[in-house]
């Protein structure tokens, strides 16, 4: 069998122990480049039997599944991919196999980096200080202001009880969001209007989807404050891009944070890269060297089990 690890970010999955279970007979090679654009995948990817994929970066929709005439098994981390065609790779009898998570906490981790980064000024003072600058702005405090939560599931949930910690007013809503598990968190449900209206900070932590795509436009960030900021380290679609960055550049809200885009990687001429009071991350939520080892470790086990009939993580 030949095998491909594509989007290996920063060359980790080398370092994964288990590759040297498989017999000699199967050769591995890996990528770290990002593949996404589907012509270039198609050509690579064609001569291999198993390909080992990272998250989203690859759009494995029917186009490029139908040239792969050799693909019989796909590994994604994590237990879903949205980029992942499941109904064309079912048609071809294509196995797909998933991982664990790593530490979830990672991504309400970066959550809390981009808020304090931007309500204590990090990234400008830092420049300011080289520059031999002694304090270019007053830092913002958290104490007392109101977190907005959208989407109180595990990711969400972390984020709170973070600004609970921090004497935060927390407020939380999301469709289908119950007073009894906002209870369990210890956090207030409100209704939608009022989490855009009331938030200082609004962290955005729901699963892309039809329902969820496109949910903050213009409309709801005309709602949020002038003094408020948003989160963003879920998924960009989420978001409105052009209507966020118009609210930026007007001065309609105070800033964001954002760990995720329409397009990944950010275009070198994208206007967020230009807009200010932003705070801007590479798609670095689940990605900590911990979690990508043990979510290689895992693809390992997901070839090696396969290759001996008896595959596990299988995702339907």
């Amino acid at each position: 069998m030949r095998i491909a690890v594509i989007n290996d970010y920063k060359d980790l999955a080398r370092e994964a122990t288990g590759w040297s279970q498989l017999s000699s007979n199967h050769s591995v090679d890996f990528y770290p480049d990002f593949l996404t654009d589907g012509e270039p995948a198609a050509k690579r990817l064609a001569p291999y039997d198993i390909v080992v994929a990272a998250r989203e970066e690859t759009q494995f929709n029917r186009e490029l599944i139908e040239q792969l005439p050799n693909l019989k098994l796909l590994v994604t981390h994590a237990t879903r991919n949205a980029a992942f065609d499941m109904a064309a790779l079912a048609e071809r009898n294509i196995t797909v196999c998933g991982t664990g998570y790593g530490h979830a906490n990672a991504t309400v981790e970066l959550t809390w980096g981009l808020i304090l980064s931007l309500f204590k000024r990090i990234p400008a003072e830092d420049r300011g200080v080289r520059d031999g600058e002694w304090g270019v702005d007053l830092p913002l405090g958290l104490t007392g202001k109101t977190l907005g939560v959208l989407g109180l599931g595990g990711l969400g949930s972390g984020t709170a009880i973070v600004g609970k910690a921090l004497q935060m007013d927390v407020i939380a809503w999301s469709e289908n969001l119950t007073a009894e598990r906002c209870a369990e968190i210890g956090v207030t449900l409100v209704s939608r209007d009022e989490l855009f209206e009331r938030s200082d900070v609004l962290s955005v932590h729901l699963v892309l989807g039809p329902r969820s795509r496109g949910l903050i436009g213009r409309r709801e960030l005309s709602q949020m404050k002038p003094t408020a900021y948003l989160i963003n380290t879920s998924r960009g679609p989420i978001v409105d891009e052009p209507a966020l960055i118009d609210a930026l550049n007007s001065g309609a809200i105070a800033g964001a944070g954002l760990d995720v885009f329409d397009v990944e990687p950010l275009p070198i001429d994208h206007p967020l890269r230009s807009t200010p009071n932003t705070v801007l991350t590479p798609h670095l939520g689940g990605r900590t060297k911990e979690n990508f080892t043990a979510r290689y470790q895992d693809c390992v086990e997901n070839v090696v089990a396969w290759l001996d009939g008896a595959p596990v993580r299988v995702m339907t």
